[in-house]
């Protein structure tokens, strides 16, 4: 089987930038506003969920194309995959438990909630509804991953110079941060223009 890296370069940027699935098609936004506080733990939250959305789309692709759809399953695909989800997601509370308690401490119910995260989901559906090959199946979930960190990374930064900044107290907290929001997804809308695939 050939891989067609122009195809390949296309999901990446469209997965990070044109389809961000946090700014663009608004999933993953509970993590994405409760954990965008401070730089590491949303980096530990971004590797964690780059790590789940990888595997499981690695897993998933063959349960879907061997099993489930030679044999008529389709329709349970919904199951059998969030089953994956939820096994990737034990192993990296477990890793992150054992290795670092304080990220642990500090990701909170955030961790477990990567399980129903419907980004993680949404990714490992679209690359059976779309007939991904292995390669590119693989490329989209590492990349929605990376445009998970990136929206995370972006949107934590921001809200920490807003700690100090003087804002009047009627838009402190949970409204600045829903605005900041709407702002980065006007902002990557920007993207949406990109021609990648003539």
């Amino acid at each position: 089987m050939q891989i067609d890296f122009s195809k390949i370069f296309a999901i990446v940027i469209a997965s990070i930038f044109v389809n961000n699935f946090v700014l663009a098609r608004f999933l993953g936004l509970c993590p994405f506003i409760g954990i965008s506080r401070k730089l590491d733990v949303a980096l530990g939250m971004g590797i964690s969920m780059t790590f789940v959305v990888t595997m499981s789309s690695i897993i998933t692709w063959p349960i879907y194309h061997y099993i489930l759809l030679p044999y008529n399953l389709g329709y349970l695909s919904i199951i059998i995959f969030i089953l994956v989800i939820a096994c990737f997601v034990q192993v990296v509370e477990i890793f992150v438990r054992k290795f670092n308690p304080i990220l642990y401490k500090a990701l909170g119910i955030y961790l477990p909630l990567i399980t129903c995260n419907c980004v993680v989901l949404f990714v490992t559906l679209l690359n059976a509804q779309d007939r991904l090959s292995f390669a590119e199946s693989t490329v989209q979930g590492f990349s929605a991953g990376v445009g998970f960190a990136v929206a995370l990374v972006l949107m934590t930064s921001i809200r920490e110079r807003l700690d100090t900044a003087d804002l009047p107290k009627s838009i402190t907290g949970a409204p600045i941060a829903f605005i900041v929001a709407a702002l980065m997804s006007l902002a990557f809308l920007g993207f949406s223009g990109l021609n990648l695939i003539r």
